[in-house]
């Protein structure tokens, strides 16, 4: 059974458009597509994504997100 495709964000507001994601990938499966405000969003190809979540890793916002979750997940 194949991973799941990694989510990037949920919507627009929690992408801060740094492009780290699109720097890390290791396949080259993710582009940078500007919406009508001429903002850039991270957009990943299902055929070149191997999962190996580098792109989550290194988010400045998923990657605490996770983060954060570990900690409370560790305090209770």
């Amino acid at each position: 059974m194949q991973k799941a495709l990694p989510v990037l964000y949920e919507s627009k507001a929690l992408c801060c458009g740094c492009t780290a994601c699109f720097a890390i990938c290791p396949q080259g499966a993710i582009s940078m597509i500007e919406d009508d405000e001429g903002f850039e969003y991270p957009a990943i190809d299902e055929t070149k994504c191997v999962r190996c979540y580098m792109c989550l890793k290194v988010c400045p916002i998923k990657g605490k997100q996770s983060l954060d979750d570990r900690q409370m997940g560790s305090n209770y």
